[in-house]
């Protein structure tokens, strides 16, 4: 098991990563924010959804995948349809369109960390890879419901957004 202090460094280099999320946020288009990059790139991978879905895999609340659903349906990045299996729901699809954006933002951030990922080897850029995608599956088991909380955590914690998928 790892010590107190690596654990410590740990925290020090998640709170440093926003400078890389903030990077990699200035190259998006400017009418694509975060928030509507997230969503449409959650549909891209997950396929259609209802918004409960939706605002589960941003760790938003309804409101707030409301507020960038909009932002993406006015520009016809994605429809919405009537739930066949409950009137008072919306499917969301993407569209055409949308899948243009979500491949002009890939081309965007692949070309942004081919540059300033220049010096790294491929065995490092696979590592970081295999690390990133092993932390992220430490972490799912904490959205499930089912999951008893530490005995020193309140019964229903205040949700915090998570990182952007």
């Amino acid at each position: 098991m790892a010590e107190q202090a690596q654990y410590e460094e740990l925290v020090r280099q998640f709170s440093a990563f926003g400078a890389v999320k903030r990077e990699m946020g200035r190259i998006l288009p400017s009418d694509c924010p975060s928030g509507s990059a997230a969503v449409l790139t959650l549909l891209s991978r997950h396929g259609d959804m209802r918004m409960s879905k939706l605002a589960e895999l941003l760790a938003v609340d309804m409101s707030v995948t409301s507020r960038h659903v909009a932002h993406v349906a006015e520009r016809g990045w994605i429809e919405r349809s009537p739930d066949p299996a409950d009137k008072r729901g919306r499917i969301l699809h993407l569209t055409a369109a949308g899948e243009d954006r979500v491949r002009e933002m890939s081309r965007l951030t692949t070309e942004l960390l081919a540059e300033r990922l220049s010096d790294w080897t491929d065995e490092e850029i696979t590592l970081l890879t295999r690390l990133m995608t092993r932390l992220r599956a430490s972490f799912d088991d904490c959205r499930s419901p089912h999951r008893a909380p530490p005995p020193d955590q309140p019964e229903h914690p205040t949700r915090t957004p998570a990182i952007t998928q």
